[in-house]
């Protein structure tokens, strides 16, 4: 634990603990009722807790994922809460989510998913650049073994490792260009060979 979450448990500890000598000293006469009353909001504030601690797992087991019709060749992906299409795609044997980004020029990794996917980003000569919405940021050209979504696998894929900050990889217009149909209805982005 981090000093600021030993630091809030504390605090929520005092003001538990606060609320409870409140409970008994109030009405002694009642004090049986205001046990029964304590326990009750105490579950509440665990749920809250549990809700709150868990709320990744719950999103990801709720949220739409991704389609692959194999035999139709397309695969489907739903619109994200946050208005993005994301893609779960091999790179290199490793799955590797991605934000699917029409604005962008080519198929960008972190500097953590190259890593997951075999190469090493400090070993790579970050002489290229992009122009992004934050401003121009360094890059390394890269080619990939095998590039795979669904039943669609490609060799040897041009991409760029981004020598800066980002949070996600970047599915970019030259991936996308492999599709023969790219089509976004009905908060679905299809893709289609």
């Amino acid at each position: 634990m981090t000093g600021d979450q030993i630091a809030s448990l504390a605090y929520l500890g005092l003001l538990g603990g606060a609320l409870v000598i409140w409970f008994v000293i109030t009405d002694r006469a009642r004090l049986g009722q205001n046990m029964r009353n304590l326990a009750l909001w105490g579950l509440i504030f665990l749920g809250v807790i549990a809700a709150v601690g868990l709320w990744d797992d719950i999103r990801a087991t709720v949220a739409p994922q991704q389609a692959v019709f194999a035999q139709e060749g397309r695969i489907e992906l739903p619109r994200g809460p946050d208005g993005h299409y994301y893609a779960t795609v091999d790179v290199n044997g490793t799955p590797t989510r991605f934000v699917v980004d029409t604005g962008a020029s080519v198929l960008v990794l972190t500097r953590d998913d190259a890593r997951r996917a075999g190469i090493d980003p400090d070993e790579l000569s970050y002489f290229s650049e992009a122009m992004t919405a934050n401003g121009a940021v360094a890059t390394a050209p890269v080619t990939l073994d095998s590039v795979s979504i669904g039943p669609f696998a490609d060799r040897n894929v041009r991409a760029f490792v981004n020598g800066g900050e980002m949070s996600q990889s970047l599915l970019g217009m030259s991936y996308l260009q492999q599709f023969s149909r790219v089509e976004i209805a009905d908060n679905r982005m299809v893709l289609e060979r």
